[in-house]
């Protein structure tokens, strides 16, 4: 008991990040208190965090030790305590990240402790956090956020322009989203922002009825006439209409930085940036994510909450009971009223509240009621295959290269890294027998 009131104390000091972090990098392993993981990189999202520290205390009546590391570091920290056996009991997983620590072995399947446990109800949780949080046929997470790509639009920079807001059910084609974006054009002042990378292109690809990966996932499909179509879309805003603000630099470049300042009029984000829009200074809300050829059928992405394969015994029965509190529609009580994201469970929807005026627009897409979605479709080896997209792909976005060059110079090796997460699954299958 001294020993966690110690560490306590510590994270006091210290803040729930950095040191703190280290502190429980440090600590001899899961038994010593409710140890948790997760990413946060602002104020806020830290709030909602501390919230849920003391609501986990509150319920669980232990001690709770959230190691919070910012989004751009976490899956480096979190492979180091996975190696080093200096993991939490519980730790958060994008839902990109899933796979590929479930063929792994890193973290344990749930199925048994589901079974198991007549008090948790599966159900409760939308069908594409389900989906997102499961490999080969097991359920390897439980989520806590879940929703569509979406697009951010300054009302003021319309309103100012005369232009009406755009339809809360009816996505707009690409072709008028080209034609407003060149319209709120002008002197400091852009009609569209987005990340330069892939993350980013995968909505306009599905929206193109495209894909990263062919129908078999063992060959690239980026060379595909809809994904070629999606990507030039999307660099002909950069490069050739030029309603984009200027790229200072590809690695920090931010859609969130640019929108906030104000002289931006659509921004293509999730809304797990709520939180931080919130705090704009201009009128905004939400639209669905423009429709192509496919129709409106943007990415749709998760998160969730893992068990570390190395819990075992005691720490395995701490581990659940942590993992459900922090997936239980209480703790996603305070995540929706915060503003962080839209909940991953169907019970906790209706405490993400405006603003935006539009918020409904998320829960409505899940559910099928307006426009669409598409899982975001990742591989066991997504890190590799983001960092092979990574290296070329934002040229295109400065004008160096072509889209037809970058592409046919990702394509081979992107076969290999495709081939590669066939073997991965095969192994995987392999072990599950």
């Amino acid at each position: 008991m001294q020993t966690q009131l110690s560490r306590r104390s510590l994270l006091k000091l210290t803040g729930l990040a950095g040191l703190g972090a280290a502190a429980a990098g440090c600590s001899s392993g899961p038994s010593s208190g409710a140890a948790w993981a997760m990413w946060s990189s602002s104020p806020a999202e830290r709030k909602v965090w501390e919230d849920f520290s003391a609501y986990v205390e509150r319920e669980l009546k232990v001690e709770s030790l959230p190691t919070l590391t910012p989004s751009g570091g976490y899956p480096t920290k979190l492979d180091l305590q996975l190696v080093s056996g200096t993991a939490g009991l519980v730790t958060a997983l994008n839902g990109w990240l899933i796979p590929t620590y479930a063929a792994r072995g890193a973290h344990r399947p749930l199925d048994d402790l589901i079974a198991g446990d007549p008090d948790f109800d599966l159900d409760d949780f939308y069908r594409p956090i389900r989906d997102i949080s499961s490999f080969n046929g097991q359920t390897y997470a439980i989520g806590f956020d879940v929703a569509p790509t979406v697009i951010y639009y300054n009302k003021t920079l319309l309103a100012a322009k005369g232009i009406p807001a755009p339809s809360p059910t009816v996505p707009m084609s690409w072709a008028t989203f080209r034609d407003l974006a060149k319209e709120l054009t002008g002197p400091d002042q852009y009609g569209f922002t987005c990340a330069p990378s892939v993350d980013d292109l995968v909505s306009w690809i599905y929206c193109a009825g495209g894909n990263v990966m062919n129908e078999a996932w063992d060959k690239s499909a980026l060379n595909a006439p809809e994904a070629m179509e999606a990507v030039q879309y999307v660099v002909d805003l950069f490069v050739k209409d030029k309603v984009t603000p200027p790229i200072a630099n590809l690695v920090t470049e931010s859609s969130l930085a640019n929108f906030m300042e104000g002289n931006v009029a659509f921004m293509h984000n999730g809304p797990w940036q709520v939180v931080n829009v919130r705090k704009a200074k201009f009128d905004w809300d939400i639209m669905p994510f423009p429709a192509g050829a496919a129709g409106s059928t943007p990415r749709v992405s998760g998160s969730s909450f893992a068990i570390p394969a190395k819990v075992r015994g005691e720490d395995l029965d701490l581990a659940w009971k942590l993992l459900k509190t922090l997936t239980s529609e209480g703790a996603l009580d305070i995540y929706a009223e915060a503003g962080r994201n839209n909940p991953a469970r169907l019970s906790a929807g209706s405490a993400f509240k405006p603003p935006p005026d539009n918020l409904g627009i998320v829960q409505d897409i899940l559910a099928g009621k307006i426009a669409g979605g598409h899982p975001f479709d990742v591989t066991t080896n997504w890190n590799q295959v983001k960092q092979l997209l990574g290296q070329d792909l934002p040229r295109t976005f400065l004008g160096q290269v072509s889209v037809q060059e970058a592409i046919d110079g990702i394509t081979p090796r992107l076969d290999v890294l495709m081939e590669q997460h066939q073997d991965n699954v095969r192994q995987a299958s392999a072990r599950k027998g």
